[in-house]
């Protein structure tokens, strides 16, 4: 499986496409904010010959979801999250004002309900849908076994895990969900986070002090 990272918006977020010999791919947070970063997004796919099958979410935070009305309009795709993120949504106009933020709409409405267990296809490739909330309620992993990568949004990074002070957050439950659900995967499995650079599962286990 080939994996593209865009790191963009303000926040700096990673937004992942994630392809394989067929040329399908799926996008994961588009977060692309600015005219730019959403050229930049459709000018890649298109030069690589790509074939958008699906835009998924591991969660609806505003900085993962910019690009997300853009991604499913270009290529007809429905949007794809757990539903229990639904509600964070609908307040994405309204979160931004926030942060001094003027967006034109929110994100699509979730079209398809992703659930722990579900099997996400595309091309030749799988990936397993894990729900480990706690930074967000409705936040879900993508994870390919034979690949050994775990796409896991806000729920881990290097050496620290997602804050969960936001609305729905819960610090107990983040944690416990990532020892009993990420930690189980093997060491040599790469994690890939909604932010910063990618690390292991091993390096986690060895290394994070929120997870000691």
């Amino acid at each position: 499986m080939n994996i593209h990272i865009l790191s963009i918006n303000p926040w700096q977020e990673n937004t992942y496409i994630l392809s394989d010999e067929t040329k399908e791919c799926v996008i994961i947070d588009p977060g692309c904010l600015s005219p730019e970063e959403r050229e930049a997004l459709s000018d890649f796919i298109s030069q690589k010959g790509y074939k958008p099958a699906r835009l998924l979410q591991t969660h609806m935070h505003l900085d993962h979801v910019f690009g997300s009305r853009y991604v499913a309009e270009k290529y007809d795709l429905k949007l794809e999250a757990h539903k229990d993120d639904a509600f964070w949504g609908d307040q994405t106009v309204e979160y931004a004002a926030n942060f001094g933020m003027q967006l034109d709409s929110n994100p699509p409405a979730i079209g398809n309900y992703l659930e722990d267990g579900d099997t996400i296809s595309f091309g030749n490739s799988s990936l397993k849908v894990i729900h480990v909330p706690g930074h967000s309620p409705g936040g879900i992993v993508f994870y390919s076994e034979s690949d050994k990568l775990a796409i896991v949004g806000d729920v881990l990074f290097k050496e620290s895990i997602g804050r969960a002070d936001l609305p729905g957050g819960n610090f107990d439950l983040l944690v416990s969900g990532i020892k009993e659900k990420l930690l189980t995967l093997g060491d040599d499995v790469v994690v890939y986070p909604g932010h910063g650079p990618s690390s292991t599962i091993g390096h986690e286990r060895a290394n994070n002090p929120f997870l000691t």
